[in-house]
């Protein structure tokens, strides 16, 4: 604009309507810019909070199969079963040897 002369003493006409236009403008997008900023921040605790989650659910994942986290109480009654199973199979075998020796000392 060549009739445009701005000075530091320069006035400048605005009319209300315009003046409250601007500023609501800016304000609009000063609320917009900080609530992106708020959601971007969430969006960050929850990806850190999921990667907490993963590396938990994979040290789960290597250390419940090898017992390194503990057991079920479902699994400690069927240890003990599968225990006192092997000490009757063991006990059950000594009485057939034995049956096995008697049978053949009464067929000779």
């Amino acid at each position: 604009m060549p009739g445009l002369d701005l000075k530091e003493g320069a006035k400048v006409n605005l009319d209300i309507k315009t003046l409250v236009g601007i500023v609501l403008g800016i304000l609009t997008v000063a609320g917009i810019w900080f609530s992106l900023k708020a959601e971007l921040s969430q969006l960050q605790v929850d990806v850190l909070r999921m990667q907490d989650d993963v590396k938990m659910n994979h040290e789960f994942r290597v250390k419940w199969p090898r017992g390194e986290m503990g057991s079920l109480p479902d699994d400690a009654e069927q240890n003990l079963k599968i225990q006192y199973l092997q000490e009757e199979v063991l006990s059950l075998k000594e009485t057939v040897k034995k049956l096995e020796l008697e049978l053949a000392k009464d067929c000779k």
